[in-house]
């Protein structure tokens, strides 16, 4: 599967151990940073990951911040992206099989790395339902 990730500072930790875990399941990953801990601005991460989903519409995005509110919101701002801000696995669940999420965003200061690859497991492989919940999908977009 091709996936996109990024984070701000704050989740740098958790997007290279994300990167690990997805990259041992031999997922086609593009990491659009941060490469390091300094302190960055998120929408500088979250606005490439959000367009390369758009324009690669079989493809998953995966952001980290802190509260993982930030990186919801730039992600958002995309019309052909449907960001979840998830901190449990039934989030990630409902998020893709409800409302067709293509973008996981996590808060890496509130949830263990553990529940983190958890919910990015249960997000890869739940499909959208459709039927009741795709009309309602087909009217997020502006």
């Amino acid at each position: 599967m091709k996936l996109a990730i990024g984070g701000d500072h704050a989740g740098f930790d958790y997007k290279q151990s994300i990167y690990q875990h997805l990259d041992s399941s031999g997922h086609d990953i593009q990491d659009f940073g941060t490469h390091d801990p300094s302190s960055v601005d998120y929408p500088d991460f979250a606005h490439p990951v959000a367009s390369y989903v758009e324009a690669n519409p079989d493809s998953l995005g995966i952001l980290v911040c802190g509260s993982g509110n930030g990186v919801a919101m730039v992600a958002n701002k995309h019309a052909g992206i449907r960001a979840a801000l998830c901190w449990n696995e039934e989030l990630a669940k409902l998020a893709r099989q409800h409302n067709n999420a293509n973008v996981l965003c996590i808060p890496a200061r509130f949830v263990s790395p553990e529940m983190t690859r958890a919910m990015i497991d249960v997000f890869l492989s739940e499909p959208f339902e459709g039927g009741r919940h795709a009309n309602r999908v087909g009217k997020i977009s502006c």
